[in-house]
């Protein structure tokens, strides 16, 4: 990412399709399509790991860090391998069109794919290749299928409340749980190997077009998941294998209150042990999904933010110093830099900019964080930044550009920003003006959310932070793929020398 280039956000779910959800089908090849036709470069998506609805459908809280989420499965795929036919596609239900119901959709597409496994094993044409995938993620696959099985059975559980057999992963218990359960093992497996085959497949497409993706890790797991059943010792817990403290945020922009994440902390004296081994092959695990990984709070890898886990709030946390020379020079031994992207957003103290700066990491830069009070100095407006950077208009977690103009600004704010623009913009001016403003600026990278290309509202943002409910769920209307947006953009990616 050392030249100059744009790209957009957009996750996989947003995509159109008729089964409620976006996936991996025809919309997804077609999405890249618009990418050539406006010369971008990039498509960043978030993580592709399994959600829940207990989870609020969150990319970023999941019960695995390598499985896919068997939701991106475009049922259109598995017509031609004989897992599913036209006629088990046809007719969907009506769900709706600009937004995701899950609640909906999770059911559906899981009737779907029960179906589809019934067939492969009738089926010996995939079987080598099914076999051959099950060896090559043998590291992760068996124990997730495993846990996904034995949470099934009991009734959904968090691991810890398990029988201590299973909870303490007891090779008896094991033995017992395969030979039960060895079809609902084998039919979970067999769902990973359609992701990964899928996705592998569209990875290939968008690398031979010139395109690049831009995944997403977050820096924690979930306490239930997989990874802490299975690693239990990387983690702060107590005799009965429970939090003794968990992470998130001091106060901030988005709450007075900060954020409670609620993830086990690491204990990273243990993994320095290992050589950061599961760190490793964590990052090597989502290098062959993406050519690039945004690692999500950055700065929790030089200190982070340790809660004590009886609190109900983040206040009463405290920084916590974590190994960041250690953990980067290993990081670094393995993987280029330029692999990278750091989201080095909110409170970035002096040692987290010296770690940037000494291992050569790109941050970030945010638009909408950049009219305040400081106008002039702020490292967020354009005449601050360096090449060595990645813009955005605003990310996932922030107001669409319009919704931040129109309900978030203030009167002052507002001003700073016609100030700087040089003359009064309207709400639907805002959008593209600041697009502009990324796009002429000297940094190499900038990536802009779907949304704000199509000028959309508040209404139409991915999430809002420390809010539970109705998030993860926009989607993109087919007919906004238009050709009044699409020259736009190419417009603005060739004036300001971006095009691919």
């Amino acid at each position: 990412m050392d030249k100059r280039g744009s790209g957009i956000l957009l996750h996989i779910t947003s995509l159109p399709s008729p089964f409620g959800i976006g996936d991996l089908g025809p919309w997804a090849y077609r999405f890249v399509d618009f990418l050539l036709e406006t010369k971008q470069q990039y498509w960043q998506i978030m993580p592709l790991t399994p959600t829940d609805l207990m989870s609020g459908n969150s990319p970023y809280s999941s019960i695995s860090a390598s499985a896919g989420n068997t939701l991106l499965i475009s049922p259109e795929l598995l017509i031609d391998p004989g897992f599913l036919t036209k006629e088990d596609v046809a007719a969907p239900p009506s769900f709706p069109d600009q937004h995701t119901d899950y609640a909906a959709v999770i059911p559906y597409k899981m009737g779907l794919f029960n179906l589809a496994y019934e067939r492969f094993k009738m089926n010996k044409n995939e079987k080598n290749s099914y076999e051959k995938f099950c060896s090559a993620y043998k590291d992760w696959l068996e124990d997730f299928a495993r846990f996904v099985v034995i949470k099934n059975h009991n009734s959904g559980q968090v691991w810890s409340e398990w029988p201590r057999g299973l909870r303490d992963r007891n090779p008896k218990d094991f033995t017992k749980i395969e030979n039960d359960f060895r079809d609902e093992i084998e039919r979970e497996k067999f769902l990973q190997y359609l992701f990964f085959k899928q996705w592998l497949s569209f990875r290939r497409h968008c690398n031979e077009r010139g395109i690049k993706l831009i995944g997403d890790i977050p820096i924690y797991v979930n306490y239930d998941s997989v990874d802490v059943w299975t690693h239990a010792n990387l983690f702060k817990l107590d005799r009965e294998k429970r939090s003794l403290s968990v992470a998130g945020v001091p106060p901030d922009y988005f709450s007075k209150t900060g954020q409670l994440w609620g993830n086990p902390i690491y204990r990273w004296d243990v993994l320095k042990k290992t050589g950061f081994k599961w760190w490793l092959q964590r990052i090597a695990h989502n290098l062959q999904l993406v050519d690039v990984l945004r690692i999500d709070h950055f700065r929790g890898f030089v200190g982070f933010w340790e809660v004590p886990s009886a609190e109900e709030t983040a206040i009463n946390g405290k920084w916590v110093k974590a190994p960041a020379v250690d953990f980067f020079t290993a990081l670094l031994k393995n993987f280029p830099v330029d692999s990278f992207i750091a989201e080095d957003l909110g409170l970035i103290t002096d040692n987290v900019r010296e770690i940037m700066s000494r291992f050569g990491f790109q941050g970030m830069r945010v638009l909408l964080f950049a009219f305040g009070e400081d106008l002039p100095t702020h490292p967020y407006l354009p005449h601050n930044y360096i090449p060595a950077c990645v813009v955005y208009t605003g990310t996932h977690d922030n107001n669409t550009a319009r919704g931040w103009f129109d309900s978030e600004m203030t009167p002052q704010g507002r001003q700073r920003l016609f100030r700087y623009l040089g003359r009064e913009i309207s709400g639907d001016q805002v959008s593209k003006e600041l697009i502009r403003l990324a796009m002429m600026s000297v940094a190499n990278t900038v990536i802009t959310p779907m949304q704000d290309v199509l000028n959309l509202g508040e209404e139409m943002r991915m999430n809002r932070p420390s809010v539970a409910r109705g998030n993860w769920e926009w989607r993109l209307l087919p007919d906004q793929l238009n050709p009044a947006s699409v020259d736009w953009l190419r417009e603005m990616t060739y004036v300001y020398g971006r095009q691919a």
